[in-house]
């Protein structure tokens, strides 16, 4: 196994080690030791998210295996640590929000198959790319509001609480538009995609009944 794969295997490793960190099982939840850990926890596995695709295409090490991984563990890294958070934060992450955000990746995930088949790809928009950040933002947020309301740094007061909402909320946008536009650009494939197969069943039929092309 490569050094791509292999750091995005670590990160598959991380989303039990996540999910039970934010469960009572935890051993230490005083002073936001609990909050802390699991903050740690996903921001370096989101980074091993960039970091494995960037190795991959350095080291001209992109393999099949690579491919089916790095998708998958993002996914379940996102939708684990959200319904993590849905017991262990509710008041800020709610069920709705997790089964649109989630959904959205189920429906994205059915597009790209579709499209595979039809031997097109559609590339990550930039929306797409912000809908990764953002969510980044949006679970340790969550994650932190858990244990504080505001972090008061000299004069200076962060509402800790207030962020991890419009970021929940800003992630459900972000989410939802980015599918919109994901669709569109699958539609206009699909659509010039059967416009084709269509013109060459055409032409196809005309070339054995002998008709020159364009001819009625």
């Amino acid at each position: 196994m490569n050094l791509p794969n292999s750091i995005t295997m670590s990160r598959i490793v991380m989303i039990p080690l996540l999910l039970w960190i934010l469960t009572s099982h935890f051993p230490w939840h005083g002073h936001g030791a609990q909050e802390i850990t699991a903050s740690v926890l996903f921001v370096l596995a989101s980074i091993t998210d960039g970091l494995d695709g960037y190795l991959a295409r350095r080291r001209n090490q992109i393999t099949t295996m690579g491919m089916l991984l790095d998708p998958l563990a993002d996914k379940i890294m996102v939708a684990g640590a959200l319904i993590a958070l849905v017991a262990y934060n509710p008041d800020v992450v709610k069920v709705w929000i997790v089964v649109i955000i989630i959904g959205r990746e189920f429906l994205i995930n059915g597009l790209r198959a579709i499209a595979s088949t039809e031997g097109f790809t559609i590339e990550a928009s930039d929306l797409g790319k912000l809908k990764t950040v953002v969510q980044i933002v949006c679970v340790v947020s969550a994650i932190l509001a858990h244990g504080w309301t505001q972090w008061q740094i000299g004069f200076l007061i962060v509402p800790v609480r207030w962020i991890a909402i419009a970021a929940i909320y800003f992630t459900l946008l972000v989410s939802t538009v980015s599918a919109i536009d994901y669709f569109v650009g699958f539609w206009k494939k699909i659509d010039h995609a059967s416009n084709d197969r269509r013109k060459s069943f055409v032409l196809s039929r005309n070339k054995r009944a002998g008709k020159p092309v364009g001819s009625q």
